[in-house]
């Protein structure tokens, strides 16, 4: 069941974006994707939300929340929970810190990063293995947590050929990647046959993470005024791993 964590993981820390520009959610939107894998159809449940940041903190503040778990017979086998929470200056797009947690049949993670413009760096902290927290410089750019890149490339609004260089944080590390939109395609979801674009990241230079062991990702954008991600899908040498849009809450008005 490792290969499970994995694609859990993975589903639940990705996210790019750039600086001076808006955030790729608004207040009140949600977005509720059933995760498959292999023979599982409904291995899994993920969820992405945005809501402006409660009293007490910065109110030009959005705060986007991602959580994620297995679910039916995946979770007698495998149980998983994950949540990650992000808060970005909703005038600009930058994220200003983000922390995540996860807790497996095996394993446990807490994690938080906060980012200093001014100094050009981020201080990475583990709150379980403290011996791990570090201070890394900062990319050109502004880095999110990737599930929100491919988010945010509903701000971007590609075309088939077109293509935008990225800078994408996991974990404690940096990562440059090029999201390519590659063709327009009909695909199937739950509400019916659906025009999309399919957008590609792939990592510049040295491939690092999945992206070193053959890892793929797609994801599969709505062709209309929405621009919703309709379709998520990684690919490991374990399995490939999909997560498929059912249920969307426009945003508050």
């Amino acid at each position: 069941m490792n290969s499970l964590r994995i694609l859990f993981f993975y589903f639940l820390f990705w996210s790019v974006a750039r600086s001076d520009e808006q955030v790729g959610l608004r207040p009140g939107e949600q977005l509720t994707y059933r995760v498959g894998w292999g023979v599982f159809g409904h291995a899994g449940e993920l969820k992405i939300g945005a809501e402006v940041a409660p009293s007490g903190t910065d109110d030009t503040s959005l705060r986007v929340t991602t959580t994620t778990s297995t679910r039916g017979l995946v979770r007698m086998l495998y149980s998983f929970d994950g949540g990650a929470w992000s808060f970005f200056n909703s005038r600009n797009g930058r994220l200003l810190n983000a922390s995540a947690a996860t807790r497996s049949s095996k394993a446990e993670t807490h994690s938080s990063i906060s980012f200093d413009y001014k100094k050009g760096e981020a201080n990475y902290i583990d709150h379980l293995r403290p011996s791990r927290s570090t201070t890394v410089p900062l990319p050109e750019g502004s880095p999110m947590d990737l599930i929100t890149a491919l988010i945010q490339s509903r701000v971007w609004r590609l075309t088939p050929g077109e293509s935008r260089d990225v800078p994408v944080l996991f974990d404690d590390e940096f990562y440059a990647l090029t999201i390519t939109a590659e063709r327009e395609e009909t695909i199937s979801t739950p509400q019916g046959p659906r025009l999309a674009t399919l957008l590609t990241p792939r990592m510049n230079g040295t491939p690092k993470g999945m992206f070193r062991r053959g890892g793929e990702v797609h994801v599969w954008i709505s062709a209309d005024e929405d621009y919703l991600p309709l379709r998520f899908e990684v690919k490991l040498k374990v399995g490939t791993g999909i997560a498929v849009l059912t249920d969307y809450r426009p945003p508050s008005s």
